[in-house]
């Protein structure tokens, strides 16, 4: 079970790289781009974990489904890969209605 957490993530971010395929929204679109857009987001989304763990605002909390893996304490594994779903799925949806309004 403590899979679970991180294999969920994995899918979803399997179903969005299916998408970005399917219309060409970000890294099949333009991948230095998509790179940089998603690597500069998933980089602040870290350093302000960081400073709400620093501040004890941010902790990981108990779950059978995450793994005991940490970065830095209170820093699940499981963080980098949720982030990369929340960057690369605010991107692909961004892309997509931009191209939707302009049509």
């Amino acid at each position: 079970m403590q899979w679970f957490y991180l294999a969920a993530l994995l899918v979803i971010l399997g179903c969005l790289v299916l998408i970005d395929y399917r219309y060409k929204l970000a890294f099949f679109h333009n991948a230095r781009k998509a790179g940089l857009t998603v690597g500069i987001a998933m980089w602040l989304f870290i350093v302000w974990d960081i400073f709400g763990i620093k501040l004890g605002i941010f902790f990981k909390g108990d779950s059978q489904y995450s793994l005991p893996i940490h970065i830095i304490p209170e820093f699940p594994i499981e963080e980098i890969f949720f982030l990369g779903v929340l960057t690369y799925s605010a991107l692909i949806i961004y892309r997509f209605a931009s191209e939707r309004i302009k049509k």
